[in-house]
């Protein structure tokens, strides 16, 4: 097992959004072995190029998807469109308006819905375990922008079972990330999403991280999803299968900008309320400190969200916070969409 920290560049604080059946793989690609590049271009036609927008702080930005069926349901990572009011996705040079199916956070992987598209040419899906270090792979890739060609970043497996720290470079929080394999190659954020392509043409995992930016010269190194365990969580949120980490559909809102607080305190110490969110109208104010949500003591960022995540609009929470005179105070919040 390998442990390392890379950086993530989300396009929005984890919990300002705050709440914010398999699939079977396709004929595998005939590409003779040996060249890995011109392997990978077979899957180019199934490469989504995703832009984001977010409203509330005029962010927008980038990443990558896969699709897996000619109607437009497509694969990425769920930090790819993470708080996004607006999402759209481009392929073969058409762009589409994307809805979010659902989500798996803490594996990090959310499948989306292109409306309006057909007759599209699916990724063929290969085995990630019949991988051997060594064997080359090329990650495809929208780090450059939807106006720019696909990046192609090549080079070779290192290692599975690894496990990495991804940081959101906004807010300082860490998610683990587990079973992921490794590749020797200079992959960026805007490539996370993507096809990790084998010498056979075969996508075989999806970028989540990588140890360079857009600043940093060749070098470096990715961490991918095997595909096996990607398709894996797609056929739940396809399914429709809801559980305590896949959420179906867009998440719920509470409407605060958090941080955990300092470690001699309980709970989150929230910086931002939205007006007229739920939890504006339960009595939350910024600066005030919220010690449990839903009967679960917060101890991070992350527990927030993962009880978040487990509930729907319409779901009522009851809330517990210590305001900025000390007194502890409770009060109930409605979810809200958040689109």
């Amino acid at each position: 097992m390998g442990m390392g920290m890379i950086r993530r560049h989300r396009i929005l604080p984890i919990a300002l959004a705050a709440v914010l059946a398999l699939v079977a793989p396709l004929t595998p690609a005939v590409a003779a072995p040996g060249d890995p590049v011109a392997a990978s271009v077979q899957v180019e036609p199934a490469v989504v190029r995703i832009d984001t927008e977010v409203d509330y702080q005029g962010v927008v930005g980038l990443g990558t998807g896969i699709v897996l069926d000619p109607a437009g349901q497509v694969l990425t990572n769920f930090h790819v469109v993470q708080g996004a009011d607006r999402i759209t996705g481009t392929v073969a040079g058409r762009a589409y308006p994307a809805q979010l199916v659902g989500y798996d956070r803490k594996r990090d992987v959310a499948v989306l819905q292109l409306i309006g598209a057909n007759g599209l040419a699916a990724a063929p899906i290969g085995d990630a375990y019949a991988l051997v270090p060594g064997q080359p792979v090329v990650a495809l890739g929208n780090a450059m922008g939807t106006e720019a060609p696909l990046t192609r970043e090549v080079g070779t497996l290192t290692g599975f079972g690894r496990t990495v720290q991804a940081e959101d470079t906004l807010t300082g929080t860490s998610d683990e990330l587990t079973g992921l394999f490794e590749f020797a190659a200079p992959v960026r954020a805007g490539d996370s999403g993507g096809p990790v392509v084998n010498d056979l043409g075969q996508v075989v995992g999806i970028t989540t991280a990588a140890s360079v930016n857009f600043r940093m010269g060749p070098g470096g190194k990715g961490f991918a999803i095997p595909i096996n365990d990607a398709m894996g969580v797609a056929g739940q949120i396809r399914g429709g299968i809801r559980s305590d980490s896949v959420h179906i559909g867009p998440p719920t809102l509470l409407g605060v900008g958090v941080r955990t607080a300092p470690r001699d305190e309980p709970g989150v110490l929230i910086q931002e309320v939205m007006v007229g969110g739920p939890a504006d109208l339960a009595g939350l104010r910024a600066g005030d400190i919220l010690i449990e949500l839903d009967g679960t003591p917060l101890d991070s960022t992350n527990t927030l969200t993962s009880v978040l995540d487990r509930h729907y609009t319409g779901d009522v929470l009851d809330l517990t916070w210590i305001d900025s005179t000390g007194v502890t105070r409770d009060g109930k919040a409605v979810l809200t969409p958040t689109v």
